[in-house]
């Protein structure tokens, strides 16, 4: 390179002396030739020595522009091969326009750009030269560098993108980004040039893509910050591989500003009266040894004939297509369970481009920040990275904790169905449409677990995860991950449930790194999100990987717009907690299910036999008794009766219950309309049937409203089939029945008895009328029955329908203590408060959900209250 250069110097330099030479000779002709046309006639030896030296400047300019880089653009290419031309290790030369020496002889002119440095025009491309001469410069460059070795951002502050139109196939093919046209999409353009600067000079550049930007005008409103920033990047993108072709470039300053300084390495064109003056830049590179530029003037070189750009850049956009397109199978490894999880996690997620994007959670990106709209993917997505995850590691290296707030099966993949019994065995817990109580449920679970952790490295006397695995092979210590997805919903709001939430979260965010758990956060926005407002920096400051897809530019920096307009199937992936300058734009799969079944199937197959399956919470499902597996494991040999009353929001779903012991208070009292009071009392009630010796124990069995009878009639049925007897009873049965306990609790002969009482309200005026001769009321025997009757085997299992009847049926609030198990239905929070004297009880009464207050354990918990199976599939409750 350095011999053409050289060569093309002398050659420059002899055109610039011959040229000066014929202008003086000019210049004394028109002082003797006064009033006649000025024409110089120069001798034949001048004429052939203008021609010789023309031709010799066009060989050496040539040999600097080889194929597509210096070739007429008049469609006589079809000999020419695509991305041949270019030297990625050294100055590429690219025609920019011819110069006339003397009379008809005219020299190509040629400047370093890619691997060399710059190229400015004043004029922007408003005039149709210029537009056709940055088109042409353009599909020189387009044609001439090797597959995937330039990146183009185009600005146009003129024509708004109308002069980059041609190239709208390569737009298409995502090769190319949609020009930009104001000053924010200009700043995004220089934070990419400044990224890629900034990892040249930390010497990761060796592999780096050239990258072009190129400006047909520069945006209306750009100023001296900007001017700033480009002449920052003239100065050192050449060694970059950062290059400007700018037309409009100096822009007219402003009122009371000084015209730019000339760029670094910069081959500047500036309009004259016949064409344009080009001063070359500093440094090797320039043609004349003097760098003082030609002395002629330069006309640039014509555009691309008509078709020519799309005849081109239509197999490069359908090659960009076929080598950058994604499918599912192509994020999968070839062999599973192959990588070890011990200093990290690694997947791929999508292309780059034409390269593949590989993401971490390990110590440098712990934790996963995702934002989309819906629609924009984000499920998609997440479900690409997870089996991405569970296809490389063995749920020996990785265990899943899943959490979906939406209304969605984003998750269900993960777990087994009627449909597929088979589940991705990395699953430990998935949450499905999950209460915030679930959520908080899962975080408090990862924080145990995390205190577990921490005690074994301390024990080991270790500090990292993979120290203390390498000590101790046999503890099961996988990597954890826990998605969230909408995970603001568990924060909404200003309640208790939000603030521990909260605070569990930081801590898992500030220390879960060093015991191997990994948190990824979607949502469709992070906005309104008070529980974390005040803590915004210290726990999304711990998420410094951000993945924004279409409408999620919220998990960004505030001056990072380049998630704005993203197509359906892209991402901004960002490794710096969303500061501009650090994106990478990457275009993911969708999901194939058949090939999503047959892989599922793959990884349940190779797990260990007798894995269990993970604990599933759908938010929707009900949950019958008669399927509960504490419920079938019941018997006799107990030492506590236990009523069994649903199943707890909680990790497992545990099975929720109140023990029926011999402690004063130890009765169960279901409150609020919702028929599903009297399925709450009929579990209760055939659960602590089986755990009697059958014929030990009677139940009374009142069903006193009409919306009970099914319930009723199913409990009786249940408690003869284990042999316990039964009587049924209506209100004035109940009230005889609560006379002759209460009598007998006073002699300390009472037998054994469960009062079971469907509608226990609509008894209440029976009760309360006094005996003439004993001045007793069913009231007074009731309240008697409540407060003695647990330590001679009498319980009251009961649903009333209101609050306010059930404090007057038991003598007050202050009798409440006689009633230790509350369950509350569709009754509001005040109510529920002014019963319980807790005014710090946040309960908001939803369908298929109940609230358990053990009073005596200080116990709320939230429950999905047992129901009878097909009783509710018509109606909401």
């Amino acid at each position: 390179m350095g011999g053409l250069v050289g060569s093309a110097s002398w050659y420059f330099d002899r055109a610039v002396a011959l040229h000066r030479e014929a202008a003086a000779h000019t210049e004394a002709a028109r002082a003797e030739i006064v009033g006649a046309p000025s024409r110089l006639v120069l001798p034949p030896e001048r004429v052939e020595a203008y021609r010789r030296l023309a031709e010799r400047l066009t060989r050496g300019a040539l040999d600097l522009v080889p194929g597509w880089l210096g070739w007429p653009l008049d469609g006589s290419t079809a000999s020419l091969k695509v991305g041949v031309d270019v030297r990625p290790g050294g100055v590429n030369f690219v025609l920019a326009g011819v110069t006339v020496l003397a009379e008809k002889f005219t020299a190509p002119v040629v400047v370093p750009l890619l691997g060399g440095g710059h190229v400015t025009v004043d004029a922007d491309a408003r005039r149709p030269e210029v537009a056709a001469w940055l088109r042409g410069v353009l599909l020189r460059l387009v044609a001439a560098v090797p597959d995937g070795a330039l990146r183009v951002l185009t600005v146009d502050g003129g024509t708004l993108g109308a002069v980059f139109a041609p190239f709208r196939q390569l737009v298409e093919a995502e090769l190319w980004r949609p020009p930009v046209t104001d000053v924010a999409g200009l700043h995004a353009v220089l934070d990419e040039a400044e990224a890629q600067i900034a990892v040249a000079q930390s010497g990761g550049g060796h592999h780096l893509p050239y990258l072009l930007i190129t400006s047909g005008a520069l945006p209306t409103g750009c100023g001296q910050v900007e001017l700033a920033r480009l002449a920052a990047i003239a100065h050192a993108g050449p060694a970059a591989r950062v290059h400007l072709l700018l037309a409009g470039y100096p822009p007219p300053p402003g009122a009371g500003q000084q015209t730019p300084a000339r760029l670094d390495f910069t081959t500047a064109l500036t309009t004259i009266a016949d064409g344009f003056a080009m001063s070359e830049p500093p440094g090797p590179e320039r043609l004349s040894t003097r760098g003082s530029g030609f002395a002629t003037a330069v006309r640039l070189s014509a555009g691309p004939v008509d078709g020519l750009i799309e005849t081109v850049c239509g197999p490069l956009a359908s090659a960009a297509w076929v080598s950058s397109s994604v499918d599912f199978a192509a994020l999968l490894p070839a062999e599973i369970w192959s990588h070890s999880s011990a200093s990290g996690l690694r997947t791929t997620v999508g292309r780059d481009g034409r390269a593949w994007c590989e993401l971490a959670l390990d110590d440098s990106t712990p934790h996963w920040l995702v934002g989309g709209r819906t629609g924009s993917g984000k499920t998609v997505f997440l479900l690409d990275v997870l089996y991405g995850l569970a296809s490389r590691y063995s749920p020996d290296e990785l265990a899943l904790y899943l959490l979906d707030f939406k209304e969605g099966v984003s998750f269900a993949d993960f777990t087994p169905t009627p449909i597929d019994g088979t589940w991705i065995p990395h699953a430990r817990t998935v949450g499905i449409e999950s209460d915030r109580e679930y959520g908080l449920a899962v975080l408090r679970e990862l924080a145990k677990e995390m205190g577990r952790r921490a005690m074994e490295l301390k024990k080991a006397g270790v500090t990292r995860l993979a120290d203390l695995r390498t000590s101790r092979p046999d503890l099961a210590m996988p990597r954890i991950v826990a998605v969230i997805d909408e995970f603001h919903v568990l924060f909404s709001g200003n309640d208790r449930i939000a603030g521990h939430a909260a605070a569990v979260l930081e801590e898992l965010a500030r220390k879960g790194r060093s015991y191997g758990i990994h948190l990824i956060l979607a949502s469709q926005t992070i906005a309104g999100v008070e529980a974390l407002f005040t803590k915004g920096e210290s726990i999304f400051g711990q998420f410094p990987l951000r993945v924004a897809l279409a409408g999620g530019g919220g998990v960004l920096d505030k001056l990072n717009r380049n998630a704005d307009n993203l197509p359906v199937g892209s991402a901004v992936i960002n490794t710096a907690a969303g500061v501009a300058g650090a994106n990478r734009i990457v275009r993911f799969p969708n999901n194939d299910p058949a090939l999503i079944t047959a892989h599922r199937h793959r990884l349940w197959h190779a797990r260990t036999p007798g894995s269990p399956p993970p604990a599933v919470f759908a938010g929707y499902a009900e949950h019958h008794i008669d399927s509960d597996p504490a419920y079938l494991a019941l018997n006799p040999q107990v030492r506590r009766p236990h009523a069994l009353v649903g199943r707890a929001v909680d990790v497992g779903l545990p099975s929720a219950g109140f023990t029926l012991d011999t402690s004063p208070g130890r009765h169960i009292a279901v409150l609020g309309p919702s028929p599903i009071g009297a399925d709450i009392v009929h579990a209760g009630a055939v659960s602590v049937a089986r755990q009697h010796p059958p014929g030990t124990v009677t139940f009374v069995i009142a069903c006193l409203v009409a919306s009970a009878d099914a319930a009723a009639d199913a409990t009786a049925a249940a408690i003869h089939a284990v042999d316990q007897p039964v009587e049924l009873v209506d209100a004035a049965g109940l009230q005889t029945r609560l006379g002759h306990l209460a009598a007998a609790i006073d002699s300390a002969t009472a037998p054994p008895t469960y009062l079971v009482v469907f509608g226990a309200d609509a008894a209440s005026a029976l009760l309360a009328a006094k005996d003439l001769t004993t001045f007793r009321s069913g009231h007074d025997d009731l309240r008697t029955v409540l407060r003695v009757g647990p330590t001679r085997g009498i319980h009251l299992l009961a649903w009333w329908r209101g609050a306010r009847r059930f404090i007057d049926d038991i003598g007050g609030s202050s009798n409440l203590e006689d009633v230790a198990c509350l369950i509350a239905l569709n009754i509001a929070s005040n109510d529920l408060n002014n019963l319980t004297g807790d005014y710090k009880t946040e309960w908001h009464h939803r369908p298929n959900r109940a609230l358990l207050i053990d009073r005596h354990d200080d116990r709320y918990q939230l429950i999905v209250p047992f129901v009878r199976p097909g009783a509710y599939e018509h109606q909401h409750h």
